[in-house]
């Protein structure tokens, strides 16, 4: 079988591309598999793509390439979604090399990896492939004009996967698009490039670090040279995280276990007022605003605790990046995010939405406990190995095989509610006039 997996750039970097680069591995030890890059800016990708993945680049973005002397490189795509945050990188050059390319592939299955390429999926993929769009962000993640932009094309997919329960249900609800497939499997998180950290000192006064299970500690001053116990959050810095609320929650952390810390990776537009907040609650040196988060979660690498005050699905991918590495998690929130992610798997400990004494109380638990942290780290660890390449390639080969399978009834579903959409739309415009 032949799959082909249509990606922005494939020579940028980050999380998400190093995720999706590992789930093609995973598919290519079966299958043939292809990499379609919308855009390419650069000689050689910066992620490592296995040699047995092809790369297919559309467009060349470099300066003097002959792509970008092109006299459509300079016009605006008229394909791609306008109200796509991306939109203003693609061209109509991009448009038309994305419809010739799809409408002559051969490929059995067609994935595409974000809303705007799943619309060129959706339009010129041809119908005796699967059609396959993942949305790794939720539906409420988009404005109302792309929302309509996206309803037209979508019913053209075999399936829609988000990467949450939740996610899927609000998909469905929203736009709802009849004999397309709506799911939820896992996003793919690789495994660290180092072993998980070994367990993690106590910094508490008279505690040993770490005995074994079933010995008596000796007690003993902590290590001085040791690295304190560290709380790591990661994110973008913008209120639906509530790193504000984290940040408070930790200065319960400090009045009991002052030698602690606290670490957030990201930037964002509420950095300004969480280095105010830090210094009004006299958290200086306790509490860093460390910049930019790795794209490969190295920040919970040594981590004690990993920490998410959020109540939406954006820091889900970094909490399994630290489940990935043995850590324990505390996190806050409704599906989809932090809640459908500790419950699938424990690991961690949960707290309901917007409760900082709950948060307070949750963290001041585990660093007082570093036995549980270690039962959580453990149970953290595998957890997380439903994210791993392999088991979620897994995943998509039954899902393959289903949507094969079901082709001709989801056809027949498809028909008949366009009929029904059609119908009501007439209605409404005959009441308007």
């Amino acid at each position: 079988m032949k799959i082909t997996l249509l990606l922005h750039n494939a020579y940028a970097v980050g999380a998400a591309l190093r995720g999706t680069l590992a789930f093609a591995t995973a598919l290519a030890d079966r299958h043939d598999v292809e990499l379609v890059s919308m855009l390419r800016h650069r000689e050689v990708p910066r992620c490592t793509v296995d040699p047995r993945l092809r790369l297919v680049p559309l467009v060349d973005t470099r300066v003097g390439s002959d792509d970008m002397a092109h006299p459509l490189f300079g016009e605006p795509a008229l394909d791609f979604p306008a109200a796509d945050r991306h939109h203003h990188q693609y061209s109509r050059l991009v448009d038309l090399r994305a419809a010739e390319f799809l409408r002559g592939t051969d490929a059995d299955v067609l994935i595409g990896t974000r809303s705007g390429v799943n619309v060129y999926l959706a339009r010129f993929g041809p119908r005796r492939a699967l059609r396959i769009a993942q949305e790794p962000l939720p539906y409420d993640a988009y404005d109302a004009l792309l929302h309509a932009e996206l309803a037209r094309p979508y019913r053209a997919l075999d399936a829609l996967v988000t990467t949450t329960e939740g996610a899927a249900a609000r998909w469905r609800t929203r736009l709802p698009l009849p004999g397309v497939r709506v799911l939820a499997l896992p996003a793919v998180i690789p495994a660290p490039a180092a072993p998980p950290a070994a367990p993690d000192a106590d910094a508490d006064a008279g505690t040993a670090a770490h005995p074994p299970a079933g010995t008596r500690a000796a007690v003993t001053a902590p290590d001085a040279n040791a690295d304190p116990p560290t709380i790591v959050a990661a994110g973008r810095l913008i209120p639906g995280e509530r790193f504000e609320l984290l940040v408070e929650a930790f200065s319960a952390v400090c009045a009991k276990h002052p030698g602690w810390r606290l670490r957030i990776h990201g930037e964002g537009p509420e950095r300004a007022r969480l280095r105010s907040l830090i210094d009004g609650l006299g958290l200086t040196g306790r509490a860093e605003l460390a910049g930019p988060r790795s794209p490969d979660g190295a920040e919970f690498a040594g981590a004690s605790i990993a920490a998410s005050a959020s109540d939406t699905e954006a820091s889900g991918p970094a909490l399994v990046e630290a489940m990935r590495r043995g850590v324990p998690v505390v996190g806050t929130g409704r599906p989809p995010g932090p809640t459908e992610l500790i419950h699938a798997g424990g690991g961690g400990v949960l707290g309901p939405r917007d409760d900082g004494r709950a948060l307070a109380g949750a963290l001041l638990d585990l660093a007082g406990d570093p036995a549980r942290r270690r039962t959580l780290g453990a149970a953290a660890l595998e957890s997380a190995r439903r994210h791993g390449p392999e088991p979620v390639a897994e995943h998509y080969r039954l899902l393959f095989a289903e949507l094969r399978t079901t082709r001709r009834s989801r056809a027949v579903r498809r028909a008949l509610g366009g009929a029904r959409i059609r119908a009501r739309a007439l209605t409404r415009g005959n009441e308007r006039t």
